[in-house]
């Protein structure tokens, strides 16, 4: 059995989402920020006349330090179709479309801990590198989102930040 997958680049690592909650990949427009918003929610986007919430995947994947540092000029907008709410991922660089069997499928390796292992479906070993499946239902819930806020120590703001997350998700 094969499996299509939607690829991306973020710091030069491959990424792959299940071709089938992709709606389209657009050029990054303008997005409109919006205050107390967690750090990873960029904004919103007008796509069409549907309002889409922007995620920066790298800040929600702890890959950098800081999204103020975000050169959006050359990155891309997956646009998911999420339970019939649409989203936005900021990417560096879009791959292909790519095919790929189930045999070629391994889990997540057991020495790989914490949060990415959580949304980290697994891996498809191809020809010179591997494919790393993300799972889009994991990364986009609230319950991700409040897992990794725990640890903050403003906890109050987190809970608000949490709430405010909510109304974009639910």
């Amino acid at each position: 059995m094969t499996r299509q997958y939607c690829t991306f680049f973020i710091n030069k690592i491959y990424f792959g989402i299940d071709v089938l909650q992709v709606q389209e990949v657009i050029d990054l427009t303008q997005i409109t920020p919006v205050p107390l918003a967690p750090i990873d929610i960029l904004g919103l986007i007008n796509l069409r006349g549907k309002i889409v919430t922007v995620i920066d995947i790298k800040s929600r994947l702890e890959m950098k330090n800081y999204t103020n540092n975000l050169n959006l000029e050359s990155k891309y907008n997956i646009i998911l179709n999420n339970n019939l709410e649409l989203v936005g991922l900021i990417v560096d660089e879009v791959g292909d479309v790519v095919e790929v069997t189930e045999s070629e499928f391994e889990p997540p390796p057991a020495t790989l801990k914490g949060k990415m292992r959580s949304i980290l479906h697994g891996a498809y070993k191809l020809q010179d590198k591997f494919l790393l499946i993300l799972d889009i239902d994991k990364l986009l819930t609230p319950t991700y989102y409040e897992q990794s806020t725990t640890t903050n120590s403003n906890s109050t703001k987190s809970i608000e930040r949490r709430r405010f997350y909510s109304s974009f998700t639910s």
